[in-house]
């Protein structure tokens, strides 16, 4: 065991009341107090999931190329990777629970690594079916188990550090895509380039792996599926607003800029660029402006920043406005669905595992339905009036501040 964690060690309940407490809310009496070694485990946890499922993106444009098929065709493609994801992530938390965060986390780890160098090189669409599903499958039970660990580890600190997880998820993605493309750019084959990305998140696993939590509650044989409810599925509701604001950002921002501002077709990525730093920032500085401000009042500035981006871009018939309009998206967005993570660890509705898995799937099924469906109401009306629909529902997040704050 830990030196640093000896001093953290705490008596097993005398009762069986004491050591579940209420509402499947777990003291882990048997276990150290999660301290800075889990910390530093958790913020490398994300890293690594923002890290792995970044270094496809840029192999997207190969797959194409290779496969010598249509935009259609690889839009259908791409939904395995989210048909992968919501698969595992409803029965996340019960496995967390079940076996523990390090092993899942470990296992599905594995699981990336394995699936890479087969998005590299995979040369039939059948293929590439499969392996996009296994990967996705990996990536949402990582995005699921890490946010389990950090709600118990957070919490064990008693102060705000969610912001900051998330924000190694973003630093993650930044480097991952960043890498990647590098590596391809100098001319290294996309299987060197993901072999070089399995070296790094291998050479992490194995150094900070040991350090994460060998449990994810104390309930191991609970369901493996709960249907939220109360302010677990209000929560969801949010997340899936946030998560719909991002998918929009991922999907649109790009078409409205070359469509509605000019912009070249080469520059036209500049608005999701700005978004995600803006976004990257904020989540990097977050937990000193939750601790400072409350969770309450990073809803509401949140939601109305993020509401107010979308109306600069909509309004101001400008390339430049658009792009600081974007930016102002990320910057808002960037701490809501932290903060929400954070309300989890503390109501008393649901085990925190299992509201962590509905309300990701929750939150994830924005990122997959928001721009599809975006596209569908930008095809009936205007691309414009699209965005205002997304503005609009981001301004409820801002008004409903006062009834998360309460939970």
């Amino acid at each position: 065991m830990d030196k640093m964690n000896e001093s953290f060690i705490v008596q097993r309940a005398l009762t069986k009341n004491e050591s579940k407490g209420q509402s499947g809310d777990c003291s882990f009496s048997k276990y150290p107090v999660p301290g800075p070694l889990q910390q530093i485990s958790t913020r490398v946890a994300f890293f690594i999931a923002g890290f792995g499922i970044a270094a496809w993106a840029p192999l997207i444009p190969y797959a194409k190329e290779r496969l010598g098929i249509d935009e259609g065709v690889l839009g259908l493609l791409l939904l395995c990777l989210g048909a992968g994801s919501i698969i595992t992530m409803p029965i996340a938390g019960a496995l967390a629970a079940r076996f523990g965060c390090r092993l899942m986390i470990g296992a599905a780890t594995v699981l990336i690594c394995a699936s890479l160098p087969f998005l590299a090189i995979a040369a039939s669409v059948p293929a590439l079916v499969i392996v996009l599903l296994i990967f996705g499958a990996a990536i949402g039970a990582v995005d699921v188990v890490v946010n389990i660990q950090a709600v118990i580890v957070e919490k064990a600190s008693g102060k705000a550090m969610m912001s900051g997880f998330h924000g190694l998820w973003s630093v993650g993605g930044f480097v991952g895509a960043g890498g990647v493309s590098g590596l391809l750019w100098m001319g290294v084959s996309p299987l060197v380039a993901v072999l070089c990305v399995i070296v790094v998140i291998v050479g992490l696993l194995l150094t900070f792996g040991r350090h994460l939590l060998p449990y994810g509650t104390e309930e191991k044989d609970g369901p493996l599926f709960v249907l939220p409810k109360g302010i677990v599925l209000f929560i969801g509701f949010l997340c899936f607003i946030v998560f719909l604001a991002e998918g929009s950002m991922l999907d649109w921002s790009a078409v409205f800029l070359t469509s509605l501002r000019g912009v070249d077709f080469s520059q036209a990525g500049l608005g999701y660029s700005l978004f995600s730093v803006t976004m990257m920032i904020g989540r990097l500085s977050g937990d000193r402006i939750v601790q400072k401000f409350g969770g309450k009042q990073i809803l509401i500035f949140g939601g109305i920043c993020a509401a107010s981006g979308i109306a600069i871009a909509i309004f101001i018939p400008t390339w430049i406005a658009s792009l600081i309009g974007f930016g102002l998206v990320g910057l808002g967005a960037s701490n809501i669905v932290p903060v929400l993570y954070s309300v989890l660890g503390r109501q008393k509705v649901m085990p925190a595992n299992l509201a962590v898995s509905a309300v990701t799937t929750l939150g994830y099924s924005g990122i997959l339905v928001g721009p599809a469906l975006i596209g569908a109401i930008a095809h009936i009306t205007s691309l414009s009036f699209a965005f205002l629909i997304v503005a609009a529902m981001l301004l409820i997040v801002a008004a409903s501040s006062r009834v998360v704050a309460k939970s």
